[in-house]
C-alpha cells in the first residue's frame, strides 16, 4: 500500500496537472485548445511538461542543493514558501511569454486556461504563507474544476467520463497522501476546497 500510495504521489504530482489537462484536451476536445491545431499540439504538450515541470523541478533541485529545502517534499510549511514563489514566478512569466511572443490573445481558449492554472499556482503560494495546504489536493481538484466547466460549455459527452474519472482519482490522490502522512485531513479538504473554487470561478469569469 505504501508503493502505491507513492505512486500515486508521484504520478499526480501537482507540477504534471496542466501537462495532463492539455494532453486530455487534445485527446477528448482538441476545440478547447484553438487557435492551436491538431497538428502542432504533440510539439505544445512537449513544450508545456518542459515549462511546467522540469523547469520548475530542477529549481526545486537548486534550492535541495543549496540547503534551503531538506527534501523534494518539504515537509514543513515555512520551507516551502521560496520555492513556491518561485514556481508562481515560473508560471506567470511562461504565460506572458507565450502572449507576448506567439500572438495568442487573452481571448484565446489556451491563454484563458493557462491563467486559470497560474491562478491554482498562486493560490497554493498564498496559502501557504499562513498555513500548510495538501498542493496535490489543489492540483487535481482544480483539474477536475476545469473538466466539469469545460464539459457543460462544450455539452459534449467526452468530458464528462474523464471529470468523472478525475473525481474519482482525486479521491484516490488524498487518500494517498493522508496514508503517507503528508498531510492531515484538514489540509486535504481545505486543498480541495481551494482547488475546486478557483478552477470554477476561474471558469465563469473567463468562459
Amino acid at each position: 500500500m505504501n508503493v502505491f500510495a507513492r505512486t500515486v504521489s508521484v504520478l499526480f504530482h501537482p507540477l504534471l496537472m496542466a501537462t495532463y489537462l492539455f494532453s486530455m484536451l487534445s485527446l477528448a476536445l482538441p476545440s478547447a485548445l484553438l487557435p492551436l491545431q491538431p497538428a502542432s499540439h504533440l510539439t505544445f504538450i512537449a513544450l508545456i511538461f518542459i515549462v511546467t515541470f522540469l523547469l520548475p523541478v530542477s529549481n526545486i533541485g537548486i534550492f535541495k542543493i543549496f540547503g534551503t529545502i531538506r527534501s523534494f517534499a518539504m515537509k514543513e510549511r515555512r520551507e516551502r514558501i521560496l520555492p513556491f514563489i518561485f514556481i508562481s514566478a515560473i508560471y506567470v512569466a511562461v504565460t506572458y511569454l507565450f502572449y507576448s511572443k506567439t500572438g495568442l490573445r487573452p481571448t484565446d481558449n489556451f491563454l484563458k486556461l493557462m491563467i486559470i492554472i497560474d491562478l491554482l499556482v498562486i493560490i497554493s503560494t498564498v496559502t501557504t504563507f499562513f498555513f500548510k495546504v495538501s498542493v496535490h489536493s489543489i492540483g487535481i481538484w482544480g483539474l477536475a474544476g476545469i473538466t466539469l466547466l469545460l464539459t457543460k460549455i462544450a455539452e459534449v459527452d467526452t468530458l464528462f467520463y474523464i471529470t468523472l474519472g478525475l473525481i474519482i482519482l482525486a479521491g484516490i490522490v488524498m487518500s494517498s497522501r493522508l496514508y503517507l502522512q503528508a498531510h492531515n485531513s484538514r489540509e486535504v479538504m481545505w486543498g480541495a476546497v481551494l482547488g475546486l473554487a478557483t478552477s470554477i470561478a476561474g471558469m465563469l469569469i473567463l468562459f
